[in-house]
C-alpha cells in the first residue's frame, strides 16, 4: 500500500461512523447471538477450533453478521477474502476461485470467501460458485437479510449451514450504547455526555434490535448538541428524536414501524378481518415493501392460521407468491389482495401448528424413541433375516385402506400430536380419522 492509499485508510478510519469503529475485534467483544456464540455454542467451536464450514449468516441488518465475518477472518489461518455482492461478480468470484486453487496446490492452505448480501447474486453468479463450493476449494460464509430458503439456490444451499441470526435485546442494545459512550479510543468517551433515562429508552425501542442504527443515531446525538456551560453535552427524548437520521422502518410515508406493520397484517388474517387485512396491506404497498416479503408471510399465515380447515388456502398463498414474481407490481397488488382476503376468510385451525411444535419438544427434550421393527427397511437383502418389516400389515390390503398397528416408538405409542379441530374440512378429517380409529381390526 504506497503513502498516499495508506492516508486515505487512515482517514476513512477516522470518519467512519461510530457503528464502524465499534466494530468489535473478538468473540469476547461481540453482543448478542447467545445461541450460536456462548461458550461451547456451534459457531463458537468452529471459530475457536478454525474449523469454519460453508455456512449462510441470516438475519435482519444490524445484528452482526458482517461482523462476525470480520471476526473469523481475525480468528482463522486461512486466507480470508471479501466479497459485496452489490458490486461484484462472476470475474471477481473466479478470480478469487484461481487464487485459492493456487494457495491450496502450492501452501496446502484452504480459502474463505465471505460474500456480503449473498441474495443479490443471481442464479448464474451462485452457480459459479457451487463447484468450487462441493470440492472444498472454497469455504463460503455468506450473510443476507432475505430468507436464503427462497434467495439462495438450492444446490448450494445444500452445501452449507444456515445459521439464524436474532434481532439484538434491549438488554444488548444498552450495553452498546454504554460501551460507545465509555470507549475513549474508538467511542464517543472523549466527549462529557450525559444522555437522560427517557432518551435512552427511546433510543433503544427505535432501534429495533439494530446495533447500526442504535449507534449512528446516538453519534448524531452527541456530535450535533453543544456542550452547557460545564462541558456537559446533555441528550433529551427530543434530541434523540431529532437525530433519527435513518429510519428504522422501511416506510418512507408512515411514522408506524415495519414490524408492527406485518405483525398487524398476519394478525387481521387471523382474526379473520378482511378490511384489516386489505388496509395493513395497503400500507405495505404504498410504502414499497418487498411484494415477495407479504407473499412469505400469506403463505405462512395460510399454514400457520388456517392449515387443514381449508387447505386450499396454502395453495392459494403459494400461487399468489408464483404469480406475483411473474406479474410484478403494480398488477401483483390484486394478486396479493385475493391471497390475503381468501386466507382472511377462510375457517382457521393451528392443529397443524400445535401438534409440529409438540413433536419437536419431544425430540428435543425427551430420549428419540426407536423405530418399530416392523416399520424398518426391509428393501435389502438379509434385513428379513433380522426380523426387519416381517410383521408389517399393508394398509391397502385392507378395508377403507387402513388396519390398527402402531407406527410411533413404544414411548410415544399413546401421545397424540394433531388434534383436529371442528372448523372447516378439518371437522370431515377429524370424523374420518374417528371412523378408522373406531373400526374394529
Amino acid at each position: 500500500m504506497d503513502f498516499f492509499t495508506l492516508n486515505m485508510e487512515n482517514q476513512l478510519e477516522k470518519e467512519a461512523p461510530l457503528a464502524d469503529r465499534m466494530r468489535p475485534k473478538s468473540l469476547d467483544e461481540f453482543v448478542g447471538q447467545s445461541h450460536i456464540l456462548e461458550k461451547g455454542k456451534i459457531l463458537w467451536r468452529l471459530i475457536k477450533a478454525d474449523r469454519i464450514n460453508s455456512m449462510i449468516l441470516y438475519g435482519p441488518p444490524g445484528v452482526g453478521k458482517t461482523t462476525l465475518a470480520a471476526i473469523i477472518a481475525n480468528s482463522t489461518h486461512k486466507d480470508f477474502q471479501k466479497l459485496s455482492a452489490v458490486t461484484s461478480g462472476v470475474k471477481e468470484v473466479r478470480e478469487i476461485i484461481k487464487a485459492a486453487e493456487e494457495n491450496l496446490k502450492v501452501y496446502n492452505k484452504r480459502t474463505i470467501l465471505f460474500i456480503d448480501e449473498i441474495h443479490r447474486f443471481n442464479k448464474a453468479q451462485q452457480d459459479a460458485l457451487l463447484p468450487y463450493v462441493e470440492r472444498g476449494i472454497i469455504i463460503l460464509i455468506g450473510a443476507t437479510t432475505e430468507n436464503p430458503y427462497f434467495e439462495v439456490n438450492k444446490a448450494l444451499l445444500s452445501r452449507m449451514m444456515v445459521i439464524p441470526l436474532y434481532s439484538l435485546s434491549r438488554n444488548e442494545i444498552g450495553l452498546l450504547i454504554a460501551r460507545a459512550l465509555r470507549d475513549k479510543k474508538r467511542g464517543l468517551g472523549k466527549y462529557n455526555v450525559k444522555i437522560d433515562k427517557e432518551a435512552m429508552d427511546y433510543l433503544i425501542t427505535i432501534s429495533d434490535g439494530d446495533g447500526r442504527v442504535a449507534l449512528n443515531s446516538l453519534e448524531i446525538a452527541v456530535l450535533s448538541t453543544p456542550a452547557d456551560g460545564k462541558g456537559i453535552i446533555n441528550i433529551d427524548l427530543e434530541t434523540i428524536k431529532e437525530s433519527l437520521l435513518v429510519k428504522t422502518v422501511k416506510y418512507d410515508k408512515s411514522s408506524d414501524e415495519h414490524y408492527d406493520t406485518i405483525s398487524a397484517f398476519i394478525k387481521s388474517m387471523r382474526g379473520s378481518d378482511p378490511d384489516a387485512t386489505l388496509y395493513w396491506l395497503a400500507k405495505m404497498i404504498e410504502a414499497g415493501e418487498d411484494p415477495k416479503f407479504i407473499a412469505r408471510r400469506i403463505i405462512i399465515a395460510a399454514s400457520e392460521d388456517v392449515g387443514n380447515a381449508d387447505p386450499q388456502a396454502l395453495n392459494i398463498a403459494v400461487s399468489a407468491f408464483n404469480a406475483v414474481n411473474v406479474v410484478g407490481m403494480p398488477e401483483g397488488r390484486i394478486i396479493l389482495a385475493q391471497a390475503a382476503c381468501y386466507v382472511a376468510c377462510a375457517p382457521k385451525s393451528n392443529a397443524c401448528y400445535v401438534g409440529i411444535n409438540k413433536a419437536l419438544e419431544d425430540i428435543k427434550n425427551k430420549p428419540i424413541g426407536k423405530v418399530p421393527t416392523h416399520l424398518k427397511d426391509a428393501s435389502y437383502q438379509g434385513a428379513k433375516k433380522l426380523g426387519y418389516g416381517i410383521d408389517f400389515k399393508y394398509p391397502h390390503d385392507y378395508e377403507n385402506s387402513y388396519v390398527k398397528q402402531q407406527y410411533l416408538p413404544n414411548e410415544f405409542k399413546d401421545v397424540k400430536y394433531y388434534m383436529p379441530t371442528n372448523n372447516g374440512y378439518e371437522r370431515i378429517i377429524r370424523e374420518n380419522m374417528s371412523k378408522l380409529i373406531d373400526k374394529k381390526e
